[in-house]
């Protein structure tokens, strides 16, 4: 769409108009929905006028209304007249126009009220739809954007747990039956109560590997006719959420903090083909370098301090959410267990010390993935050769808080 062509599609009149009779809704009934006509004629039927506390939610309803279409108008003008989105620049001012699409139970906590908004008025949460099960909770809905983000990052049929925003398995193979056991094994006690995002279709073969496994929510692209009534009828509380796929990502990442909003632009991973630089004496084997580059994609979705142990195809460990990198070492290590020797480490940031490698090499990590840029780089790459692990730099952070 050219500007000159947005801008003659532009309407004064009906924004105007519509305005006027919501100003008046004393005497005036301002219906800008179709979902409010049956109301209306209800009521004229019955008493011959629109009811006064009707007349003020209308005209509530319309001034929301005039107030998102020039909102997407100044959003539009604002992106023309804006850097290119390459820029490192951010909008100078900030338009956001959400509906309430559902008011949820409660918050995190249940003291705490909560509400489920969108861009579009008829798009349910990830922009999906609810199949089945109990009503979505506040911390389902995070659960599962964070499990939608991470599983979309992956091209092979891949499933990945996540409990309190945290991945505890990620498994990719041949299906995604195949690929749920794997994923379970990382972390099978704390997969109780998780929830559960796929990139493919859920089928019956997947739903019977669910065993008894009690999960909150699954998202998936599509689910089968059969596999849909199944999950309906055998878990009747678990929440089903057809999601476009893949995740198209979000311009920006925005959180409230007091008296107002941090934005920065969307953390989308690095881009398929991004070269990595070997730094130590040895090469990783093209094993190693296939869980490396599984391990990256990852501990990109792990609170930080992330540390990811994987072998090809799936991860055996996290630690994450920790202030002391080395800490997060030995927890993924403590979570790997046997699974450990043999496996291979990534970390969202670089190490400041030797000692979270050393830590690894004891267990036996074969080989290490992370951004670089310590000032302490090469005692790093040191105890790599040491312990005669492979060690490759990705030269970018991914912190996320």
């Amino acid at each position: 769409v050219t500007l000159q062509d947005a801008v003659e599609q532009i309407d004064i009149g009906g924004v105007a108009l519509l305005r006027a009779a919501a100003k008046n809704f004393l005497r005036v009934a301002a219906v800008c929905d179709p979902a409010d006509y049956h109301k209306v004629i209800a009521e004229v039927k019955a008493g011959g006028q629109v009811d006064l506390p009707t007349r003020r939610n209308l005209a509530v309803k319309a001034f929301a209304h005039t107030r998102d279409y020039d909102t997407a108008i100044h959003a539009f003008l604002s992106r023309e007249i804006a850097p290119a989105p390459t820029s490192d620049e951010l909008p100078e001012h900030l338009s956001l126009g959400f509906h309430r699409i559902e008011t949820l139970r409660y918050g995190e906590n249940p003291h705490q009220m909560a509400a489920f908004y969108s861009r579009e008025a008829s798009s349910g949460p990830l922009g999906g739809e609810v199949l089945g099960g109990k009503i979505l909770s506040y911390n389902n809905i995070l659960d599962l954007d964070a499990a939608w983000r991470a599983v979309s990052m992956f091209n092979a049929p891949s499933v990945v747990i996540v409990k309190h925003l945290t991945p505890i398995g990620i498994a990719s193979a041949d299906t995604i039956a195949e690929a749920y056991p794997q994923a379970l094994a990382a972390d099978e006690v704390s997969a109780y109560g998780g929830v559960i995002a796929v990139n493919r279709m859920v089928d019956d073969t997947f739903v019977a590997k669910l065993g008894s496994l009690f999960v909150e929510a699954i998202a998936a692209p599509n689910f089968s006719p059969t596999a849909q009534s199944t999950l309906n009828n055998n878990r009747k509380n678990c929440r089903l959420l057809r999601v476009p796929f893949p995740y198209d990502g979000n311009d920006y990442d925005i959180r409230s903090v007091h008296r107002g909003l941090l934005v920065q632009r969307a953390d989308m991973g690095d881009p398929e083909g991004t070269p990595l630089k070997t730094v130590t004496t040895r090469q990783p084997t093209p094993q190693e370098l296939d869980a490396l580059q599984f391990a990256w994609k990852a501990s990109q979705h792990v609170k930080s301090n992330a540390i990811v142990l994987a072998i090809p195809g799936m991860i055996v460990g996290v630690g994450g959410g920790l202030p002391s990198r080395v800490d997060a070492v030995t927890l993924a290590v403590r979570k790997a267990g046997a699974h450990a020797q043999g496996s291979v480490m990534a970390s969202d940031a670089f190490f400041p010390f030797a000692d979270s490698v050393e830590t690894a090499a004891q267990a036996g990590v074969t080989a290490v993935i992370q951004p670089g840029g310590s000032i302490r780089d090469s005692e790093v790459i040191e105890a790599a050769n040491r312990a005669g692990m492979a060690m490759v730099f990705t030269g970018t952070r991914h912190f996320r808080h």
